[in-house]
């Protein structure tokens, strides 16, 4: 018979944990508790290899009004209005049943939201499959894309954009990365700080099954071989109880029925029970025999791991507990109380009679273990960095393999696939922006831009450029559509972080990413670390994913990328320098990746974001477009992609401008943007920007039929929408 300690080994506790946990709970520990400590202290749930690194990143700001720690990060967005926003990984669990781990990750990441009092209106997706011709990439893509688009569809909550990638790194281990932003006004607020002694606690949603149990465990490890037999341990997700409990939960919140509320993501009933009293500084006494059940015969452990979907935990009035559960019924969602707030500050429930867990929050929540693991010599990644030779091909060779690429080529096979405009409040949908802009309230003109950005290459070179980067990239992609970058969540993607090389990775790229932060002055409101990434010993690049939100004061200045017209002018303004080292055609053409990335000049940066701002705000600009992966020539070519291949462009190279012309084409460098204007503009634009110590370079204009940069690529607009099929 299976002892305690066999157990936690079973689940994921080290034999080092395990007796952590009997020394701090004081006795031998019941098998149940043992399935508590397991559920807590893994690493998807309790960050025990990362907390220490996290705490170096900015958090407050002038629009914070919550930061990490929290469901959701929570921003003043003015006019009485708060933004809820986070983004969450379901990458393991996308792996193993791509669509249904896609769906439940886009329904968590629903209901941190709306947990806070925000009504979700708009979600965006950072997807990274396998090389494209893998013998698994396209089923996982299919079916992850599927997912997303069916429960997101079901609900009613538009996907606006996002960002896909292919590379071999993920063959064995997708990354599939979900952000949702909703919104509220101030009086609506709610946090998951359980309080108020003798307050009920009330399980609402779908009756718990065996489905999901053991998720978060299963995020915490890596794959080794086939992972077929973990397919128990993704969760099912039923998107049409979704809408109904969101819609269940803000008529509570209105009738003032809610004092606390919590998702039952990862972990589970185990998780929302000892956060929230954690939380909130008191005890509840749960009785497990009156939690929902769907299936005969689950056993306490099994309700303690069960990470079944579509879960909420609320704390409500005393006295009230017929209303709420009223309401409930009148929405046909499941509930149940299951326990009240006790004063002495211990979580104890009780199953068949007996109490068969009695544990403190602080023992659970407050003292997980922290690890400060190895990290190694910085001269591994200094060897990265070595220079590589790009092999001699044409300009031509070039272009056709960077514009083919699917993370180029119009992702209008994805975002098909999505309502992105249920709601009627997109005003820039997916390939129209740099980033997805939607108008916060139709009686009102502002509006909120996001973006979602990474860039495994450059991160692997140099995690320190990489992650600063990546935040001044997403930045820039709102400042683009004219908005004010106003705060950020994370998706922290990285292998398995008891290798010293990847703890290096993961620390040198925090460390950029807080100060890109401080240089942009765009806080971290919350997010998400995912580690463990890696399949048969091998992990992936390093992958930090960055969202940030910017606010509009009018949807109406909101900037497209998209090439609309004939006889607009071209300009680039912005840096200068450029590099093939991590850039997408040295990914695609050269042996391996080398070479050192330029990281992002935060004073000019931050002027071209405020010149964006600006020319938008005066309605200078006819579209705009960042330089990123694939540099000058394919971000023309997306600007012409965007406005459907109608209208072209002819520009020219400027001389003596960023290196030799390959360079110059396909080398990548952060902060340049493409400006189209048209020429009555031109003279107050170009003085605007020396306003902002900045020197546009004239590029030529658009034109009705052909795509040339001079004297290197001449193509018609039909020879380019044959480059993108496939």
């Amino acid at each position: 018979m299976m002892d305690t300690k066999d157990l936690a080994l079973k689940l994921g506790l080290t034999e080092e944990e395990f007796e952590r946990a009997v020394h701090l709970t004081g006795r031998e520990l019941t098998m149940e508790e043992v399935a508590v400590y397991s559920a807590m202290w893994n690493e998807h749930v309790s960050y025990k290899s990362s907390r220490r690194y996290l705490k170096t990143l900015p958090t407050r700001g002038e629009a914070v009004v919550l930061g990490p720690g929290e469901n959701s990060g929570v921003v003043s967005i003015g006019d009485g209005w708060l933004a809820a926003f986070k983004m969450e990984s379901h990458n393991h669990p996308s792996y193993i049943e791509p669509f249904q781990g896609a769906a439940t990750g886009v329904g968590g990441i629903l209901r941190d939201i709306f947990t806070m009092g925000a009504r979700p209106i708009a979600s965006m997706d950072s997807l990274r499959f396998g090389a494209v011709d893998h013998p698994k990439t396209q089923f996982l893509a299919s079916g992850v894309v599927h997912g997303i688009s069916a429960y997101g569809n079901c609900v009613g909550v538009p996907t606006v954009g996002g960002e896909l990638d292919f590379d071999p790194t993920y063959d064995g281990n997708i990354l599939v990365n979900v952000f949702t932003l909703g919104v509220m006004p101030k009086k609506r607020l709610f946090t998951a700080q359980a309080r108020g002694i003798g307050n009920a606690v009330i399980y609402m949603g779908s009756p718990t099954g065996r489905d999901g149990i053991g998720g978060a465990i299963m995020a915490s490890h890596t794959f080794e071989g086939d992972s077929e037999g973990k397919k128990p341990t993704v969760q099912a997700g039923d998107p049409f109880m979704e809408k109904l409990i969101m819609e269940a939960t803000l008529e509570l919140m209105e009738a003032g029925l809610v004092q606390a509320v919590q998702d039952m993501g990862a972990a589970g009933l185990t998780c929302s029970t000892f956060e929230m009293a954690h939380k909130g500084g008191v005890g509840m006494a749960i009785d497990l025999n009156n939690v929902p059940k769907r299936v005969e015969g689950i056993s306490a452990i099994e309700l303690l791991l069960s990470e079944s979907q579509e879960r909420m935990l609320v704390v409500s009035p005393k006295g009230r507990e017929a209303e709420v559960l009223g309401i409930l019924e009148k929405w046909g969602v499941p509930a149940a109380v299951i326990g009240h707030i006790q004063d002495e500050q211990v979580v104890s429930m009780t199953w068949k009679g007996r109490e068969v867990v009695r544990l403190s929050p602080d023992w659970v929540v407050g003292d997980a273990p922290l690890y400060n693991r190895p990290t190694a010599d910085p001269l591994v990644l200094a060897k990265r960095r070595a220079p590589v030779d790009m092999p001699e091909i044409t300009a031509n060779e070039a272009f056709e393999a960077v514009v083919s690429h699917p993370s180029i080529r119009s992702g209008a096979w994805v975002w098909q696939q999505y309502d992105h405009m249920v709601g009627a409040a997109t005003v820039l949908p997916p390939g129209e922006g740099d980033a997805a802009v939607v108008r916060v309230n139709e009686k009102a003109p502002g509006g909120l831009a996001m973006s979602v950005d990474g860039d495994q290459d450059v991160t692997w070179l140099d995690p320190q450029t990489g992650g600063y980067n990546c935040v001044a990239e997403s930045a820039l992609n709102c400042a683009v559509t004219g908005a004010k970058p106003i705060a950020l969540t994370n998706c922290l993607n990285f292998g398995n972080p008891e290798k010293p090389e990847v703890m290096l990775e993961f620390a040198q790229a925090v460390k950029g990413i807080a100060r890109a932060c401080t240089d942009f002055h765009i806080p971290v409101t919350g997010g998400n670390v995912s580690l463990y990434n890696e399949s048969n010993g091998v992990s992936i690049k390093p992958t930090p994913t960055i969202a940030v939100v910017g606010v509009l004061d009018d949807v109406a200045d909101a900037v497209p990328m998209a090439i609309r017209d004939k006889d607009l002018r071209l300009a680039m303004v912005g840096d200068e320098r450029r590099t093939m080292a991590g850039s997408l055609l040295q990914r695609l053409k050269a042996p391996h990746l080398g070479g050192t990335p330029v990281q992002a000049n935060p004073e000019l940066h931050n002027n071209l974001m405020h010149f964006l701002q600006a020319a938008a705000s005066r309605h200078m600009l006819a579209a705009a477009h960042d330089i990123s992966k694939g540099g000058l020539a394919a971000a023309l070519f997306e600007m012409v992609q965007a406005g459907g291949f109608r209208y072209g462009l002819k520009a020219t190279l400027p001389g003596g401008m960023g290196g030799p012309p390959m360079v110059q084409l396909f080398g990548e460098g952060p902060s340049r943007v493409i400006i189209t204007y048209y020429l009555e503009y031109e003279n107050a634009l170009f003085d605007l920007a020396t306003q902002f110590k900045l020197d546009p370079v004239f590029l030529g204009e658009t034109m009705a039929d052909l795509f040339i940069i001079e004297p290197f690529l001449s193509y018609t607009l039909q020879e380019l929408t044959v480059l993108t099929k496939g």
